[in-house]
């Protein structure tokens, strides 16, 4: 069996979960350049991967893939490892409904409107800002109430959810508002800490 290919850049959040899950997982992979912002723009070979030009894409002998949750559940059922999905269906569903909910109301918010914002825009636009952390509020508002007992957000087992959630989180709190914001959910903040202190995490961290 071929090590796998992800296709993209260390600088994206979505990128790196698929890292971060292989990393959990334990599988060697190849990373394969694609910067999508840049000049040049996207190579015209990269939307055989990936018909919309975004990133990643993903290759396992002669098995393409796209969208990082898809690319996560493969990898996590196709590769031996610690498995990252309950089998309790409430507790898989929760799982799904996290990784959902990330996707839908936290990108945008808080890698865009708030991290993206105030690191790269001069001026930033503050309504901007001041709109995303609205909305972060409302998503680590409704993630701890889903959060079950114990280290991970389902409990015991660390599971896709928590890797999805925490590199999106990463990016958030590169900014003050951010961090400021995530310490006022002391159960997501120890969380946080946790998650930023495995291997995983360290290893998939974009040099600065």
């Amino acid at each position: 069996m071929n090590k796998p290919i992800v296709y993209g850049a260390d600088y994206s959040v979505y990128v790196r979960i698929v890292r971060l899950v292989l990393a959990e997982k334990g599988i060697d992979y190849e990373l394969v350049p694609v910067d999508v912002f840049a000049t040049e723009g996207i190579p015209a070979w990269y939307f055989e991967h990936h018909p919309f030009g975004r990133i990643p894409a993903f290759e396992h002998d002669g098995f393409r893939l796209f969208e990082a949750s898809a690319i996560a559940r493969y990898v996590d059922e196709a590769f031996d490892g610690p498995a990252l999905q309950p089998k309790d269906p409430r507790a898989r569903a929760t799982m799904n409904q996290i990784i959902g909910m990330f996707d839908a109301y936290a990108y945008r918010s808080m890698v865009w409107d708030v991290a993206v914002e105030r690191l790269e825009q001069v001026p930033p636009d503050e309504a901007r800002i001041a709109g995303g952390l609205r909305q972060a509020e409302t998503v680590l508002t409704a993630l701890t109430s889903l959060k079950a007992q114990g280290p991970w957000l389902l409990g015991d087992e660390l599971t896709l959810a928590d890797l999805h959630a925490a590199a999106i989180i990463a990016y958030f709190v590169k900014v003050a508002e951010g961090r400021e914001l995530l310490a006022r959910f002391a159960d997501l903040s120890d969380w946080h800490s946790r998650i930023a202190a495995r291997q995983s995490f360290t290893r998939t961290e974009k040099a600065e």
